[in-house]
């Protein structure tokens, strides 16, 4: 499958354990970076009742929901402890300082 690299800034441009939501076609996207300079884009809505994932507070690689305290995988998009639901992940590339996500992927799994 052909991915569509779409750039969405720099790595600078998230702050550590912090987010930026990025707005694409599909949705909107919260793109993470971790104390440790991981990367992970998810999408920016809570599976429980829609809070905005990109507001929440980054520990490890999860986020907790500002919400209701849900806490999400920032892997693999899926609700942790006793909590059940998913939400999607995106892939992200890092080029340098530059960050890319790909949207093919979102638009694919949605169809």
């Amino acid at each position: 499958m052909m991915m569509n690299w779409i750039a969405i800034g720099t790595l600078s441009d998230i702050p550590r354990r912090g987010a930026r939501c990025v707005a694409t076609p599909q949705g909107k996207i919260a793109v993470f970076r971790t104390a440790d300079d991981q990367v992970f884009a998810i999408e920016d809505h809570c599976p429980h009742k829609g809070g905005p994932l990109s507001q929440g507070i980054v520990h490890g690689a999860a986020v907790t929901c500002p919400l209701h305290n849900w806490v999400i995988s920032l892997e693999t998009g899926k609700a942790l402890g006793a909590d059940e639901g998913a939400v999607r992940t995106i892939p992200v590339r890092i080029e340098g300082e530059r960050l890319f996500i790909a949207l093919e992927a979102l638009a694919s799994r949605a169809a």
